[in-house]
């Protein structure tokens, strides 16, 4: 397994809770095969460009250990999760 960073923007008009229950699902991919080291909140943040109408984002990283098929599959779940404005996720160097 490698280690990961994530950094997951969400809308800024997302509820609390919804949002917390979207990571919750995300976790839980990256806990089948993987552990995740942390996670941290940054809030909300203006974003660099405007990105469908939004000018603000919620931030959140996570850094975990997984294989590459969770990765995969976290990229897959982002990309059709209408309240991720924005996802990357990186491999960090060892």
């Amino acid at each position: 397994m490698k280690k990961y960073e994530a950094m997951i923007i969400f809308a800024p008009d997302t509820e609390e809770e919804k949002r917390n229950s979207i990571m919750e699902r995300f976790k839980g991919i990256i806990e089948e095969n993987g552990s995740v080291d942390s996670v941290d909140e940054w809030g909300s943040r203006k974003l660099a460009y405007e990105i469908n109408d939004y000018k603000e984002g919620y931030y959140i990283v996570v850094n975990f250990e997984a294989g590459a098929d969770s990765v995969n599959e976290l990229d897959r779940i982002a990309k059709i999760t209408d309240d991720v404005v924005r996802h990357m996720v990186v491999r960090e160097e060892e």
